[in-house]
């Protein structure tokens, strides 16, 4: 499988190998919103008590997906704004099989595979879902073309697939099992690192027995994970239906959800970057509160935190109290204050650059230390074509933004803005410090709402030519 673009990015804060419990809060603050679901509905009652894996809200627009309670405990609707507070939280015994006598005739009546999807959804295995293409979570009751199994996390500093995997391949290649029931006869591709190690050495043998995953063996350069990368590479067209996407930890949740029929409440999560010691993973439930991870791990006074990886991660603000449920990883950045004399050239030692005309360059490669004032000050296009060089997709950044800022959003579309994957490597690069990704991502979405709007004026014109017939 061949790749263009990529740039494999050094920086300080590298989460390492370790997995660390993080002890048990007695209060946990659940984000009713996250990157992909809004839970609208809630489930239950101010001062209700709930046991672990309860739901406590759902998201209509995402079939349903549940946010379910993560422990036992009380629940509180008012202390906190946009979230579900859980006090009171213990950890208890969960029940065997608690969604078998719901899913009984659904088994009846659609059979053992539509059964099995609906546990997934049920015990919150569906929301590790993709669809690759889009990156929204598929219809459980749908049919796949292929599905994707990606192991890396190759964005600075994301969970890591390895340290998953490292402890829990048998609960991996049982979930990948799992995975085969669902399907007939569709393909499933397994991503795993272009490296030779006594581990991936493992990793293959395992899975050799198994006739329908066919493994792809991706170089470690970001953003060769991206689910849409993958897609494009593997000729998987749009037009042929769904492909649905999990990384390690989904189908690490596929193996509980239908081995032991429970719900999947706790997640590995990374947390790295320069204003973290030691930068490592945690093990901990959505909803745990952000306040403890921050005593314990975060030594910078002021730093910034942000809910992702270094290129694709949001900003946390203050009101956000807890760990969402889809969060992989958190990203500590120092806050830089002030103004450092000629810090838009990033001419320093220490400092790296795409460009080979710093410094820097005369080095070898080197981890560096990043802070949030390395983005500098916007300033025009250069036409450096730095951002071409690095993009995954086959686009050209710099001429699309040209053509945004001329207000030609037509020209975009003509340049295929539609093809951006959102990687973040272009505003990476960029020696102006233009901010690309976001750019891009939100001409996409102006795109798309101008596209349904027209299609529903259609739809509106044609209801009242027949309501006059």
């Amino acid at each position: 499988m061949r790749f263009r673009g990529g740039y494999d990015i050094l920086l300080q804060g590298r989460p390492e190998g370790l997995v660390r419990p993080m002890p048990e809060p007695a209060t946990l603050y659940l984000p009713l919103r996250s990157p992909r679901f809004t839970f609208t509905e809630i489930c239950v009652r101010h001062g209700q008590d709930v046991k672990a894996g309860d739901p406590l809200a759902r998201d209509r627009r995402n079939h349903g997906v549940p946010l379910l309670a993560p422990r036992s405990g009380r629940v509180n609707l008012e202390s906190a704004e946009n979230h579900t507070v859980l006090e009171q939280a213990v950890k208890l015994q969960q029940p065997s099989d608690p969604a078998r006598k719901q899913m009984s005739h659904i088994e009846r009546e659609s059979g053992a595979a539509v059964m099995r999807q609906r546990q997934l959804l049920a015990l919150g295995a569906w929301q590790f879902f993709y669809d690759a293409h889009t990156g929204a979570l598929p219809d459980p009751t749908g049919s796949p073309q292929a599905i994707i199994v990606c192991t890396l996390g190759l964005e600075p500093f994301v969970t890591r697939g390895d340290v998953q995997l490292r402890s829990r391949l048998l609960n991996f290649t049982r979930g990948l099992e799992h995975l085969q029931s669902l399907l007939e006869y569709q393909p499933i591709f397994l991503a795993i690192p272009d490296i030779r190690s006594d581990f991936a050495d493992i990793i293959r043998n395992r899975i050799r027995g198994y006739a329908s995953v066919k493994i792809l063996a991706v170089p470690l350069t970001y953003p060769y994970d991206n689910f849409r990368i993958l897609a494009r590479r593997l000729g998987l067209k749009r037009s042929n239906g769904p492909v649905w996407a999990l990384r390690t930890e989904g189908i690490l949740a596929v193996d509980r959800a239908l081995t032991l029929t429970k719900p999947c409440l706790v997640r590995i999560v990374s947390i790295g970057g320069a204003g973290v010691v030691p930068a490592t993973h945690i093990k901990v439930m959505p909803g745990y509160p952000l306040k403890m991870i921050k005593e314990k791990y975060v030594f910078e006074p002021v730093a910034r935190i942000i809910n992702g990886g270094i290129l694709t991660g949001e900003t946390l603000g203050e009101q956000t109290l807890g760990l969402d449920a889809e969060c992989r990883g958190l990203t500590v950045l120092p806050e830089q204050e002030g103004r450092e004399f000629l810090g838009f050239t990033r001419p320093g030692w220490g400092r790296s650059a795409y460009a080979p005309c710093f410094l820097s360059s005369l080095r070898q490669r080197f981890r560096e230390r990043f802070s949030t004032g390395m983005r500098g000050e916007g300033r025009p296009c250069i036409s450096c074509n730095y951002c071409e060089d690095v993009c995954p997709a086959g686009i050209a950044p710099h001429l699309i933004h040209k053509y945004l800022y001329r207000g030609l959003i037509d020209g975009a579309e003509r340049a295929r803005v539609d093809l951006c994957v959102e990687c973040g490597l272009c505003s990476f690069v960029c020696p102006s410090k233009i901010d690309l990704r976001r750019q891009f991502f939100e001409v996409k979405q102006l795109i798309h709402d101008e596209k349904q709007a027209i299609c529903e004026e259609k739809a509106r014109l044609e209801a009242v030519r027949e309501a006059g017939k």
